[in-house]
């Protein structure tokens, strides 16, 4: 059995880690608030701009002259994957299911013949892919010492990719990231950046392809092209945050309760050692009192 000293030192490091751990829980929860506010209010921009390329793209796909960046380049042999984690660990499994979903599907396309490229958003999905998937990541960024996400930002990401997509480098763009749904609950989600994706026969957009364009279509899809990747990127960003810290206030909620747990199963240790030692001394000391 371990000394009592020894006992006391670790009920003292583990108090001390209960307090890192409830600290970094009541800070997630605050900017949780701040970061999920942000991420439903993105929600409806997005989605209607998303709906409303995907119905131009439905219109163009027979139109030769259609823009790539709506309509792909006819191939789809390379196929990029822009997977967004955080930053940050100690969020639980929210950065390991990124990496996961990622590697599923690199081995996925491989297996279809199709050549893989990785985009990585974030520090932590950058230093786990690149383990094993080092050759195939082309770029990577992240936003260590940003207190907030701008819209900025993610411009500067898509005129990255757009700039790829020019130069050939992939012909199909996947978005990879966390959609936040609740505190307990963030789902792998999967976007189409490049082609834009088209509406099935259920959804509302499928019925609203006809728009009235000013002054043409191509004045207005050249500067709308590129905002669309901006909006969905900024969009699943903010999406990522609020998942984040969801992810690690839950995280940290269970870590302190098992340290509480842990505290209280070192404490009757030690409580029965220390009961032990004094019965041992008392046992000493009247057996030295028998034998005078």
């Amino acid at each position: 059995m371990p000394s009592l000293k020894t006992l006391r030192n670790r009920i003292n490091s583990v108090k001390s880690t209960q307090k890192i751990t409830s600290a970094m829980k009541m800070v997630a929860a605050a900017k949780l608030r701040r970061a999920q506010a942000q991420a439903e209010a993105s929600r409806p921009y997005a989605k209607r701009m998303g709906d409303m390329m995907g119905a131009l793209a439905a219109a163009e796909a027979a139109n030769p002259n259609a823009p790539a960046l709506l309509v792909g380049n006819g191939r789809d042999k390379t196929h990029l994957l822009l997977a967004i984690t955080a930053d940050r660990g100690l969020a639980g499994a929210f950065n390991g299911n990124i990496s996961k979903h990622v590697r599923l599907q690199v081995q996925a396309l491989e297996a279809q013949g199709k050549t893989v490229k990785i985009f990585t958003l974030g520090r932590k999905g950058n230093d786990s892919l690149r383990r094993d998937l080092d050759s195939k990541i082309i770029g990577t960024k992240n936003f260590v010492g940003k207190k907030t996400l701008e819209f900025s930002d993610a411009e500067a990401i898509a005129q990255t990719i757009i700039g790829l997509f020019r130069d050939e480098a992939f012909d199909v763009c996947t978005l990879v990231f966390n959609r936040f749904h609740s505190v307990m609950t963030q789902t792998v989600t999967e976007t189409p950046l490049i082609p834009a994706a088209t509406p099935t026969a259920n959804d509302n957009a499928a019925g609203d392809q006809n728009y009235e364009v000013e002054p043409d279509d191509g004045t207005l899809l050249d500067r709308l092209l590129p905002r669309n990747l901006a909006v969905q990127i900024y969009a699943a960003l903010l999406e990522n945050s609020a998942g984040f810290y969801a992810s690690q206030m839950t995280a940290m909620d269970s870590a302190t309760r098992n340290a509480g747990d842990m505290i209280k199963k070192l404490s009757l240790t030690y409580n029965r050692a220390r009961q032990a030692n004094i019965t041992k001394e008392l046992i000493e000391i009247i057996s030295g009192a028998e034998a005078v």
